[in-house]
């Protein structure tokens, strides 16, 4: 059995950085709004670093668990998410911000719905 204390922890920090990013998207409604002024790339560097720690911590949060806990909520490509980590973390240089906005409108809720369902799968 693993940690439960330790993994609710690193996932309520996840619903955190999730939440965050949430709230700096929100203003957005391009890729362009990313790109064309310093302020909107401070933005996308923001929500690229918190990103970089979600995918970091369900990494962790797999080891911890002998890649068991992840797996059973396969709504969630898992494996997606920290493969994003890894492409923003290795090539940063050559991120693509029409992406992380799509990410971001696309696939943030369903990310941040199943982090809090596990959360509360957790505390029962």
């Amino acid at each position: 059995m693993f940690d439960k204390e330790l993994v609710l922890e690193i996932l309520k920090q996840i619903d955190t950085a999730l939440n965050a990013i949430a709230v700096r998207v929100h203003p957005i409604s391009s890729s362009e709004d990313f790109t064309d002024t310093p302020q909107g790339m401070e933005k996308l560097d923001s929500i690229c670093m918190l990103f970089i720690a979600i995918g970091e911590s369900l990494k962790h949060i797999d080891k911890i668990t002998n890649f068991e806990l992840l797996a059973k909520y396969p709504i969630v490509d898992w494996k997606g998410v920290k493969g994003f980590r890894d492409i923003i973390s290795h090539h940063y240089f050559d991120i693509d911000a029409e992406e992380v906005y799509w990410i971001c409108r696309n696939e943030l809720p369903n990310l941040s719905k199943t982090v809090k369902q596990i959360i509360e799968d957790l505390q029962k």
